[in-house]
């Protein structure tokens, strides 16, 4: 069972278990965290017991918890994966979130599995397949149009599989689980958590025959990801849960962009409350936030929707991998050790601490970190800043430089604080009766709890003042500013037909008020429940294809069977078993470098004096000694970044498998084996 189709979750990531306290205060529904291994991030794993802390506040507001799982693993590791499995089972996690499909080869916990967006998910028919073996959420891959969302969407079963697409952070260029560039290149596996990052490297492009097409651009660099304007269309294309990227994060971007996010949620759920289609959250509670939301204040490479509308040639961040930030203001003029500055928000305010920077003219960013901040003049918006760095350092700086803030420290301290409050709404009736007190609370989710206590001998008062009492019973009642909880209506009934306005001391009122929260608590937490396992269609349906290259990362013996067992007769072995000595695609990607170069045959096409000027010829990307060839397949309007593993690379990746391996290697065949499979 996957979500319930009118059900909107709001998914956050967590570095730690601090942030993932803090994604849930600021509204996440649900939120995904490394456990101590075996996790696509691998610098940001966690223990057990944290992540049990961690779940047991989630689940007082229903919020979930998702573990990812999410690397291939070796046969040596299937063992030590299962027994982390069944850990994460007992402390209360609610999903894992895979890859490597030889996991469902083991004897796993009853728990939901979710298939993270390393499993590359494209098309109808991959998704289905993924549905009917037992998988209730999949994170489409990023690259989707709202078009192919909605055909996934009419392929699926929405009561079945939840549909999650990422909304928000850093973009990984290739199409997820499809880049092998640091394996090839350092021996460290993005399919297992290491990835060096070398998209985000300057290169030289050149031609076919030794052109530079460009130099010393970031053309795999990609800006970051924002669907904050597409939340409704997507919606309505069939996605559920909206994922942020981001389990390197720190705790302002997590508080910053959940709270965004969690806002916009709200907005179109409020707003289709009419409708015959409402919508509502997947956890409990109201947010409310002690800041304003603004994607624009954490680091970002410059915004995209990159192609949820459709191929556009403005989704790179080729100049610089760092932050931008937003343009304040220019410089006026330098001295020996400061920097005069014109702001064009007179209203703005520079802080010491405060990261500005701006664009040298090589077009690379430069860095400029404010030592001392100095008002000038309030009327015309001018500073004067002393930078941390001596001027001489600060290259190509001078008068009429455009100036972008990228750290607001005044911003960034306000999250340092507790910046959001979130409660749960119930509702509280108090009866007095001739010989006891009771109250009943009932929070939004129907849990309940009755707490009563008798009026000790001499305490029965008649009331003075009938509605002073009754307001001074209801604000004592309302008094639960240290609990998840709001009181959002409070009742008070005087039973019996000639029983009189009593005055109640305020000192039962908060013994009663305090027993009656903590019974609620209680009760809260044994009406939690973990969602079911999905389980599998039987027969086992077939895979899509018949024929798996090593770009199906099947890397052990559960994976080689679990195809096998789903009709795939031919299992190339991962790349990371280093068997593909040749040239290879490192990289398969959506992002096309002469697209955003203008050098597309289909830019060109009807343009004339172009028209036949522009061929589908590679181009090769060189950093260092680094060479990797661009090759274009126009049909499917993608790119392949083309090379091969080092040699030192490859050797010592040998040595690493050898000293790895307990069992004899696989025996994978890279065709069909005439013997095989009867026919």
């Amino acid at each position: 069972m996957s979500l319930l189709p009118h059900q909107l979750e709001l998914l956050a990531p967590a570095r730690d278990a601090a942030i993932g306290i803090e994604a849930i205060n600021h509204g996440a529904d649900a939120v995904y965290i490394g456990g101590p291994g075996f996790g696509a991030r691998s610098s940001a794993d966690n223990p057990v017991a944290d992540i049990a802390r961690l779940a047991a506040h989630a689940h007082r507001f229903n919020s979930r918890i998702f573990v990812t799982l999410n690397t291939i693993l070796r046969d040596d590791e299937l063992e030590p994966a299962r027994q982390l499995a069944w850990q994460l089972y007992d402390a209360g996690v609610d999903a894992l979130i895979i890859q490597d499909m030889g996991l469902l080869e083991l004897d796993l916990p009853p728990i939901q599995l979710h298939a993270s967006t390393q499993t590359d998910i494209r098309t109808p028919d991959k998704a289905r397949f993924l549905q009917d073996v037992g998988l209730s959420q999949i994170v489409l891959a990023r690259e989707l149009d709202l078009a192919q969302i909605a055909a996934i969407r009419a392929a699926t079963d929405a009561q079945r599989c939840t549909l999650e697409f990422f909304v928000h952070g850093a973009l990984c260029v290739a199409y997820s689980g499809q880049c092998y560039i640091s394996a090839a290149h350092t021996g460290r596996s993005a399919n297992r958590g290491e990835c060096s990052q070398a998209c985000r490297l300057p290169y030289q492009v050149v031609d076919d025959q030794g052109r530079f097409v460009a130099h010393d651009k970031h053309v795999l660099s990609l800006k970051d990801n924002n669907q904050s304007a597409n939340i409704a269309a997507l919606v309505d294309a069939g996605v559920r849960s909206f994922k942020i990227e981001g389990r390197y994060k720190d705790m302002a971007y997590v508080k910053n962009i959940t709270a965004h996010y969690r806002q916009l949620l709200d907005a179109l759920i409020e707003e289709r409350q009419g409708s015959d289609q409402p919508l509502t959250r997947t956890s409990s509670g109201r947010t409310t936030f002690a800041f304003t939301p603004d994607p624009n204040q954490n680091f970002n490479r410059e915004f995209t929707d990159y192609f949820v509308n459709g191929r556009n040639d403005t989704i790179g961040a080729f100049d610089s991998p760092k932050s931008p930030g937003l343009p304040i203001g220019h410089v006026l003029q330098t001295g020996p050790n400061w920097v005069e500055l014109t702001l064009t928000d007179r209203s703005t305010v520079l802080h010491n601490g405060d990261g500005l920077c701006y664009y040298d003219l090589q077009k690379e960013l430069v860095g400029l970190a404010i030592n001392r901040a100095e008002l000038i003049s309030a009327k015309k918006g001018r500073w004067r800043v002393f930078p941390k760095d001596a001027l001489a350092l600060l290259k190509d700086l001078r008068a009429g430089v455009e100036i972008n803030r990228n750290r607001d420290v005044d911003w960034l301290r306000a999250l340092d604080k507790k910046s959001s409050d979130r409660r749960i709404s119930v509702w509280t009736k108090l009866q007095l009766t001739p010989v006891a007190l009771q109250l009943t609370l009932t929070d939004e989710d129907g849990a309940h709890a009755t707490a009563q206590l008798p009026w000790p001998p001499g305490s029965r008062r008649a009331a003075v003042d009938a509605d002073a009492t009754l307001a001074q019973a209801k604000q004592q009642l309302g008094r639960l500013g240290t609990t998840i909880f709001e009181a959002s209506d409070i009742d008070v009934v005087w039973a019996g037909p000639d029983f009189l306005p009593l005055n109640v001391p305020s000192s039962l009122l908060n013994t009663l008020r305090r027993d009656a929260v903590d019974q609620l608590q209680v009760a809260r937490a044994k009406a939690w429940t973990r969602l079911p396992r999905a389980l599998p269609v039987e027969p086992p349906v077939p895979f899509p294809d018949e024929t798996l290259s090593y770009l199906a990362n099947v890397f052990n013996q559960a994976a080689h069977q679990f195809y096998t067992r789903h009709g795939v007769r031919v299992i190339a072995p991962a790349y990371e078993a280093i068997q593909e000595s040749g040239e290879v695609s490192l990289m398969v990607t959506k992002h096309c470098v002469r697209f955003s170069l203008s050098l597309c045959p289909k830019q060109a096409k009807g343009v004339t004096g172009v028209q036949g000027t522009v061929r589908a010829e590679p181009l090769q990307l060189i950093n260092g000694k680094e060479k990797l060839t661009l090759r274009f397949d126009c049909k499917p309007c993608e790119m392949h970044v083309m090379g091969k593993m080092k040699t030192s690379v490859a050797k010592q990746s040998r040595q690493a498998l050898a000293g790895a391996a307990k069992e004899s290697p696989l025996t994978f065949h890279k065709f069909r084996p005439a013997q095989s499979f009867g026919h």
